[in-house]
């Protein structure tokens, strides 16, 4: 195999298996979300604990808080308490707007800055965390009966049914074959300063950054745009999620303004159609919701897209009509994105190319491990995981370059092509429990050559041709 051919950006039997899998996944979340839908509904007729079973189901699905017991028990001890924080925020928003925007921004820092103290902070974070994305993405929508005991106890309920119906959906389908059995939790490592640094860690960096964005995106919010300060503070708040440098906040709010763009058209074909029939809405909705689900994998427009749609048909509920907002909220996306993008690139920002090249290290670290022959149970799973870390920050590389082809030098993209091209032939010699000593010296020249990086791209494809070429 010549040494300059490149294999595709991502095997296709890898995607087919990942929109698959997206599927099965897409379609257990939303028979959890209408399970936990149906109760809110026993309980009480009011929309907004409706609209909390919703939100909260797709968060749980994808935050991994239950996918096993330990993590089960701490998020059903931890749902009060962030059912009351969710309360107690929400209300100081509404009635002392200034407040709650500053105990909502120290919040969002704390959740983040903890998670450089490990994987039990990091799920901490993410529970701390919870409350403040459900204030943002649930319309405030006040009870029209019961009092205030019953505002505080609703959302708990809710909570822990939503937990309950999404972790018995998830154990079904794992146990029918219908999804996966659950991996062991990975931290996103993003590259660190060297000890000594004046430069604050790579987890402080971006818990400022988030905050930075938020204060500005209250400050422009609270200013300009009275009640419909939520829309800019979301997607400030989105573009700065999972913050994997500044190139990848770039994208992000790229593909955000593109997809609520798409969205916004769509929402405003569907309310001048559908008008008040609430319940071809609410079917409306949660297909939306599903399609935004299942094709999230493929690109983040799609998700962007059909959250919009959602969003938007969600305005009916709460007495507004998408016709006179939608294209208000488009502006407020475009503003928050912008915000979210200078916060990254201006306030201690982290360097993409930074963040990729220590996610290869840490996958060619993991092939390292799986071919030496002092490992006595050899398998794939470690370098799969990182493989899946790489992969989360290339589509923004790629885009990249796409967009710079006048650009003769070597692309990042094209490291993380070339190191994709590694995947089949080391799962084979992984799988087969192989160790050739020529596979084993291309890897330590790939690990070496991370210091010098005009070397790396040479010597990831002279570490594919080392596996796909082995003796026998």
């Amino acid at each position: 195999m010549p040494t300059d051919t490149i294999a595709p950006p991502q095997d296709p039997a890898v995607r087919r298996g990942r929109v698959a899998q997206s599927l099965a996944a897409a379609v257990v979340t939303i028979l959890a979300a209408l399970a936990t839908l149906a109760c809110a509904l026993a309980i009480t007729p009011e929309p907004g604990p409706a609209v909390l079973a919703v939100v909260l189901c797709l968060s749980f699905s994808r935050s991994h808080l239950d996918h096993d017991l330990r993590g089960r028990l701490e998020a059903a001890v931890a749902l009060p308490l962030v059912g009351l924080v969710a309360v107690g925020v929400g209300g100081l928003l509404h009635h002392m707007p200034w407040v709650g925007a500053v105990v909502f921004v120290a919040g969002m820092f704390v959740s983040i800055w903890v998670r450089r103290f490990g994987l039990m902070a990091k799920r901490a974070g993410s529970l701390l965390a919870l409350p403040f994305v459900v204030i943002l993405t649930t319309p405030h929508m006040p009870a029209t009966h019961g009092g205030h005991l019953r505002a505080i106890l609703i959302p708990i309920i809710v909570a822990l049914l939503a937990l309950a119906w999404v972790a018995a959906f998830q154990a079904a389908a794992r146990s029918l074959g219908i999804l996966p059995p659950p991996r062991k939790a990975t931290t996103a490592v993003v590259a660190s300063p060297p000890e000594g640094s004046l430069r604050p860690s790579a987890s402080t960096r971006m818990a400022i950054q988030m905050a930075v964005a938020l204060a500005a995106s209250f400050f422009v919010g609270y200013l300009f745009f009275t009640e419909r300060w939520a829309w800019i503070v979301l997607t400030a708040f989105i573009v700065n999620s999972g913050n994997r440098g500044r190139l990848d906040v770039a994208y992000k709010s790229v593909l955000r303004v593109a997809g609520a763009s798409a969205g916004t058209m769509v929402a405003l074909t569907l309310a001048i159609h559908v008008g008040g029939h609430d319940a071809i809405t609410a079917a409306l909705i949660l297909a939306a919701l599903f399609l935004g689900l299942w094709l999230r994998p493929l690109n983040y427009a799609w998700w962007a897209l059909f959250i919009t749609i959602a969003l938007a048909l969600l305005q009916g509920f709460s007495g507004a009509t998408a016709q006179g907002i939608l294209w208000t909220r488009l502006e407020e996306i475009v503003i928050g994105a912008l915000i979210g993008v200078a916060s990254a690139w201006a306030v201690y920002p982290v360097k993409s190319t930074a963040v990729l090249r220590r996610r290869i290290a840490d996958t060619l670290a993991a092939l390292s491990d799986a071919f030496d022959p002092a490992t006595e149970e050899r398998k794939p799973d470690a370098f799969v995981a990182a493989l899946d870390q790489v992969e989360q920050v290339a589509p923004a590389f790629r885009a990249s370059r796409l967009f710079t082809p006048w650009l003769k030098t070597v692309h990042p993209a094209d490291w993380i092509d070339a190191l994709f091209a590694c995947r089949n032939p080391a799962m084979v010699l992984i799988n087969e429990g192989a160790t050739p000593g020529e596979v084993r010296k291309s890897v330590g020249a790939a690990r070496r050559a991370m210091r010098e990086p005009e070397t790396l791209l040479p010597a990831l494809q002279a570490l594919r041709d080392a596996m796909a070429t082995r003796p026998g």
